[in-house]
């Protein structure tokens, strides 16, 4: 079981890099090819229309394949696509190779996410470690990519991650998992009385570890009684779905603004402040940096303070540090909002996901993948505005729309939190 969790947080780690690699070194490629940051932002968003469908066949290709033969097909995906990034090809074909890309890394942090909380016990400390690995991945590589700027060699970005990706790829090819191999298999087992038991003892396992407490959220007892006997739309009953809907908007939103951050971020302060190209690629390091910082501590402070003061805090502070972005002009005044931007969102993603899944009960692996996916789409419909922005106004446009994103997650935030406790409240009037 640990060398489970050990692999899927070397698959995270691969996917925290192939995530941020090519807004690092996106004012090279755009360099390079001579192409516009609009036409930048439709490259990342080739990346991540490919990410949400990934996302969304996962779980049939698991049903299929099995859970290996799905993370061997993503990694595969991975690997020849980034090695296909290698060769700087026509811009046209880099356009087209991003989708791959994107399948292979969105499908790999479905089914590896989805591996872990079936297979893991503890299941909370479990995805702690896998996102803290996500976020190594993505610290890394731009203080990777920094000196390879500073070198002109800035195009071997693509070769290690590719590497990387086959290494893992080899790795969940040849490793065995003991009594859990027959459960990863690449040929789907039918369910007997013994998995669902265990399936069953699992799901019990993840809600007895979730503490939502007064922000909104139940006991075990109380995720039982109301899950759907039948369900309207994707197994959901209709007193569920709008908090669905509006928890599908906050990820959409969140991705797409994180995302689009991250991107351009170097583009923003070579442009705001007359930053180095190599400095400013570094400078993701530091909002990734304090977003692995604040990923070690962000789970016990949630269970402390509960799920939805802690996701309230973190959004108004996010909104707070992004506001005052739009009025700071210094480089070192920037780098000190960016460092608490991270520090405030670290725990966002996660801890959103606990408290969303701890209020669709029954429901875990199909919320889980469609949270995923709407990030997804944010991921990839976001990035491609920020770049349109970047390209026709002054770049205090920008940091200002990334302000106003921010300030709209945290107004949504609140309809979530109240749409939370009223179906925690029907919770308890059905157990009582």
């Amino acid at each position: 079981m640990k060398k489970l969790l050990w692999i899927g947080c070397l698959s995270y780690l691969v996917i925290g890099i192939a995530h941020v690699v090519g807004g690092s070194v996106l004012e090279q490629l755009i360099a390079y090819y001579g192409v516009s940051y609009k036409d930048g932002g439709q490259w990342i968003m080739n990346q991540f229309l490919g990410f949400m469908v990934g996302v969304l066949l996962a779980p049939t290709l698991t049903a299929g394949i099995g859970k290996r033969g799905a993370v061997l097909l993503a990694m595969g995906l991975l690997t020849l696509s980034e090695a296909a990034y290698s060769l700087l090809l026509p811009w046209g074909w880099m356009l087209a190779i991003a989708p791959i890309a994107g399948v292979g890394f969105g499908m790999t942090e479905a089914i590896v996410g989805a591996v872990i909380i079936d297979l893991v016990k503890g299941k909370a400390s479990a995805m702690s470690r896998l996102e803290t690995f996500f976020g190594i991945g993505a610290l890394i590589i731009p203080v990777t990519v920094a000196y390879l700027i500073q070198e002109h060699i800035w195009q071997l970005s693509f070769p290690i991650l590719s590497a990387m990706a086959g290494i893992t790829f080899v790795l969940w090819l040849t490793m065995s998992f003991g009594e859990l191999d027959s459960q990863l298999g690449l040929a789907a087992r039918p369910a007997t009385s013994g998995a669902r038991e265990r399936a069953a003892s699992s799901h019990a396992d993840a809600k007895a570890e979730t503490n939502v407490g007064a922000d909104g959220g139940g006991s075990p007892e109380d995720a039982t009684m109301s899950k759907p006997s039948g369900g309207v739309l994707l197994g959901y009953s209709g007193r569920l779905l709008p908090f669905l809907i509006l928890c599908a908007l906050f990820f959409l939103m969140y991705v797409g603004m994180e995302m689009s951050f991250s991107n351009y971020l170097p583009s923003i302060l070579i442009t705001r402040t007359e930053m180095g190209e190599a400095g400013a690629a570094a400078s993701l390091s530091l909002f990734w940096g304090t977003i692995v910082l604040g990923r070690l501590f962000a789970g016990v402070i949630a269970e402390k303070v509960g799920y939805g003061r802690y996701l309230t805090i973190s959004t108004l502070g996010a909104a707070i540090v992004f506001l005052l972005m739009t009025i700071t002009t210094s480089l070192n005044g920037m780098l000190l909002l960016i460092a608490l931007g991270g520090l405030f969102f670290s725990g966002v993603f996660g801890i959103a996901l606990v408290y969303a899944n701890s209020l669709l009960p029954g429901m875990t692996e199909r919320t889980t993948s469609l949270m995923v996916a709407f990030g997804g789409i944010g991921g990839a419909l976001f990035p491609r505005m920020t770049g349109w922005l970047m390209d026709r106004f002054e770049v205090e446009y920008t940091i200002f729309y990334l302000a106003v994103l921010v300030v709209i997650m945290f107004v949504l935030l609140g309809v979530i939190l109240h749409q939370g406790r009223r179906l925690a409240g029907h919770m308890e009037r059905l157990r009582s």
